[in-house]
């Protein structure tokens, strides 16, 4: 048996053991707890709900900011929060928390032509906080959820819907969870915040004014999501289990925090009795009683889990067993069930837990002491007498084994330092042994220890090997945690890239059969593979619109890869518009789409890689003797861009208006095959359609001057453009260049000017003049004069450009291969006046009825005998 000098303190610490419990503004009040006189006038009930400090309803009855209302006119009275309808349904001031009816609901008509709403919610209490879940029921609609402002993100979802109802059905009641489909939820504990609300796919919307409608509710019960209630009014409340309720939970918020709060006795909330915690919202603070039993913001409110008296008769033995207190075998004569002892009708004393009862057969206050036998169910063993240590601080108990002794035989070994070595007890006597190697006897612990040498020795390598280990398995957890941390941010910041940059409107437009085959979205992990993360060896050149990289893909094709220069969110419609272009285009002479990847800050497309670069590199940068054009070759080039250009206009599945059609967007392959690029700045039209009228873009030099001055973009503005590429294909000059006088000036303008006052070999490039005759330069300067004319009415369109050209390299093909000139096949295709373009001063006399000289069946007979 152990003896202790604090006995009450002891016996506590045993019982515990054995009996294996379980514990775990206005007129509103700003000082330090108020006693219950104080709060002797305030209303503590509203119809069936029971309330207390700090919460309450009348002056001086409630702390800042915590103020209730009862409304009597309902029946029974309802209990409200603040001075909203918000109905309380329970407050346990215990442990801070609190319930009530809904807080947050929202119905929203999105009406046609808005696609973003915003909502704020406030909490109608201060240092009150809901928490649970914010539910959305709607179709194509995305929700971001701010705390207190708008950099602040607390969470996100999306809701989208199937095309059709019977689809949508399909999806929404698998499980009945908000995983997307119809109904998306956000986890939810704040005391203020703000939702962004942006509608997807308004077309479909405003098709179907059912889905128009957008539910939004806070709720701590699980919702079934139904497909009904994307219809109804608002949802069925059947489908909330646990109820349309909110649970919250309140903090004092006149201090940030308890260490703050605890500097103003004055104010401090909390009794001496409790403890102080900071609020679970990160501002204000809190206060529980020790054992979460009474009302910790009120002096004296926390009460005692026991009972330190006890009533008076009580029976205090059971046999020859005095019982003294705590321990009690009557209601009321011990402190706590944990000291509760049944006396059996013969006078045996039992300590019954429930799932055993043991036979006491002593109880010493004064050694801390508590003696039982073995169970009385347990016969496999008996006369076994375990010894437990008891504690009683009059707060609590415990139970502690200490040890066990056979009484049937006196074992020796019992008795302290009977050996100085290991003791080994029989049937009457015993007999010692030494310690074994490395180990001596102490004589304090009764048993053979470690030798400090050893213990010293095995201590250390112990330490140094789980220092080496942990180390290891430290590092490694580091490393591993780093690198999961880091790919879940390029995860997350990959897909806001996705969203910011329209992925998933470029999702649905090549989304059709016609596109899918050949435009892919591509990860940013394969493009920065391909580019060597877009080293700078790698470029390729910088365009109006972005810089192209060369890659190389897994598959080993070679690809050029535009990345785009986008600040604003117009570039970023530009970009999904030259993807869009792409993807439905067709042409050996227009680059060819892969795909893109939107995964980075700035988008990425992916095209064919074309060898030879630029036409305008090639015309004015590369002056080596084997890059010089010929005369074949120009034409050649300058009749496959305007076939592309012509094309473009007329030929693909809907108008399409490039809008910037100049020397360094069209590319040369091996064999110098023209490439039209760039449609970032491209604009596409209805059938019906003849203009648009847009803002004005381009490049100075090309620029349309009608469409720079009234801002309506035709297909004769991209005729002007490719007059000016003819014009440098003429002159090997550039745009914008410095003339002799070392001023600036402009080609198209010199280039009119040159020809009006009949120095047109004075300005043509010096290798022209040295392979085509007169007849040809004076073709193909009319044909560029008429393509510059200041009105677009009298300029040609690209598809009269395209066969004029093909006439003049039809006879340059015959004109190389010696064969005999017979203009008569081709020449009746062309309109009258394009017989003239012989001589350079009969401009061009074109008309708006010029391109109905001619039907659609003479246009396909006509290609029949053209070289392409």
């Amino acid at each position: 048996m152990l003896r202790s000098t604090r006995v009450l303190a002891s016996m506590c610490a045993g019982l515990v053991c054995l009996a294996a419990i379980h514990g775990a503004a206005g007129n509103g009040l700003l000082q330090a707890p108020p006693n219950a006189s104080q709060l002797a006038h305030c209303p503590t009930s509203c119809g069936d709900v029971k309330f207390s400090y700090p919460f309450g309803i009348g002056p001086d009855c409630f702390r800042q900011g915590l103020e209730l209302t009862c409304n009597q006119a309902d029946r029974p009275p309802k209990l409200l929060l603040g001075n909203s309808n918000i109905q309380v349904t329970y407050i346990s001031v215990g442990n801070s928390t609190g319930g009530a009816s809904t807080m947050i609901g929202y119905n929203i008509t999105m009406s046609p032509g808005t696609d973003t709403y915003n909502r704020s919610w406030k909490t109608p209490a201060e240092g009150v906080m809901i928490y649970g879940r914010l539910y959305v029921v709607g179709c194509n609609v995305e929700v971001y959820m701010f705390g207190d402002n708008m950099t602040d993100l607390i969470g996100s979802c999306m809701s989208i819907c199937p095309d059709n109802t019977e689809n949508m059905e399909r999806a929404g009641n698998v499980g009945g969870n908000c995983g997307g489909i119809g109904c998306c939820y956000i986890n939810l504990r704040r005391d203020l915040f703000t939702i962004n609300l942006v509608r997807h796919n308004s077309t479909r919307a405003e098709q179907d004014k059912a889905l128009s409608k957008v539910k939004i509710f806070g709720s701590y019960g699980y919702y079934e999501f139904v497909v009904s209630d994307l219809f109804s009014s608002w949802v069925n409340t059947s489908n909330l289990y646990g109820g349309a309720t909110s649970v919250f939970d309140f903090a004092i918020t006149d201090q940030p925090n308890c260490e703050r709060a605890q500097l103003n006795k004055d104010s401090y909330a909390c009794n001496n009795e409790s403890n102080c915690y900071d609020g679970r919202s990160a501002r204000g603070y809190y206060c529980l009683c020790p054992n979460m039993q009474g009302n910790p913001y009120v002096i004296d409110g926390c009460t005692q889990d026991y009972n330190s008296t006890h009533r008076d008769n009580c029976t205090r033995a059971c046999g020859n067993m005095t019982i003294p207190f705590p321990f009690g075998i009557e209601e009321g004569c011990y402190a706590s069930d944990n000291f509760r002892l049944n006396c059996t009708p013969r006078n045996v004393t039992v300590l019954d837990r429930g799932y055993a009862q043991y036979r006491v057969t002593n109880v010493s206050l004064d050694d801390g002491v508590l003696a039982v036998s073995n169970k009385l169910n347990d016969t496999s063993s008996n006369n076994v007498e375990r010894i437990v240590s008891t504690n009683y601080g009059g707060a609590y108990g415990t139970f502690e084994d200490y040890g066990e002794s056979i009484v049937d035989d006196i074992n020796e070994c019992d008795i302290p330092n009977k050996c100085n070595g290991i003791c080994h007890n029989y049937d009457g006597g015993f007999n010692c042994t030494s310690c074994s190697h490395g180990k001596v006897y102490d004589r304090t612990k009764h048993k053979c220890v470690m030798s400090a040498k050893e213990h010293n020795l095995i201590l250390g390598i112990a330490i140094g090997v789980a220092c080496g280990l942990g180390s290891i398995v430290v590092a490694l957890g580091a490393i591993v945690l780093t690198r999961k941390w880091k790919k879940g941010i390029q995860r997350r910041v990959r897909r806001a890239y996705f969203k910011k940059n329209q992925g998933l409107l470029l999702e649905q437009l090549i989304s059709n059969e016609s596109t899918t085959e050949k435009t892919k979205i591509f990860s940013l992990d394969e493009l920065v593979e391909a580019t060597n993360n877009f080293d700078i060896t790698r470029v390729l050149g910088c365009g109006g619109h972005g810089t192209v990289y060369k890659g190389i893909l897994s598959d080993q094709r070679v690809v050029a890869i535009k990345k785009s220069k986008i600040v604003e969110q117009t570039e970023i419609d530009q970009f999904i518009n030259e993807v869009v272009i792409l993807s439905q285009i067709i042409h050996r002479n227009v680059v060819k789409l892969f795909g893109c990847c939107l995964e980075d800050e700035v988008p990425l497309l992916v095209y064919e890689f074309i060898s030879n670069g630029t036409l305008y590199d090639l015309l004015h940068k590369d002056t080596m003797a084997k890059c010089l054009l010929s005369w074949n070759d120009r034409v050649r080039i300058a009749m496959e861009a305007a076939g592309a250009l012509s094309y473009l206009h007329s030929a693909a599945a809907i108008p399409i208006f490039h809008r910037d059609v100049k020397s360094s967007n069209i590319l040369l392959d091996d064999n110098f095959t023209a490439k039209v690029s760039d449609f970032g700045a491209s604009r596409s039209l209805s059938l019906d359609e003849t203009h648009v009228v847009t803002i004005v873009q381009g490049t100075f030099g090309y620029l349309d001057p009608e469409y720079y001055h009234t801002g309506e973009l035709t297909e004769k503005s991209d005729v002007y453009s490719f007059g000016v590429i003819l014009v440098e294909l003429l002159t090997r000059k550039k745009p914008i260049f410095i003339n002799d006088l070392g001023a600036k000036e402009n080609l198209s303008h010199y280039f009119i000017e040159g020809l009006q006052e009949g120095a047109l070999m004075e300005i043509m490039d010096s290798h022209i003049m040295e392979e085509a005759d007169q007849d040809e330069i004076n073709y193909i300067a009319s044909l560029t004069e008429a393509c510059l004319r200041t009105k677009g009415g009298q300029r040609p369109t690209m598809k009269e450009v395209e066969m004029r050209l093909q006439f003049l390299r039809t006879k340059l093909l015959r004109k190389a291969q010696n064969l005999p000139r017979n203009d008569e096949e081709i020449e009746p295709l062309l309109r009258p006046d394009a017989r003239n373009l012989t001589n350079p001063a009969n401009a061009l006399q074109l008309t708006s009825q010029g391109v109905s000289g001619y039907s659609l069946e003479q246009d396909f007979d006509s290609s029949i005998y053209l070289p392409r």
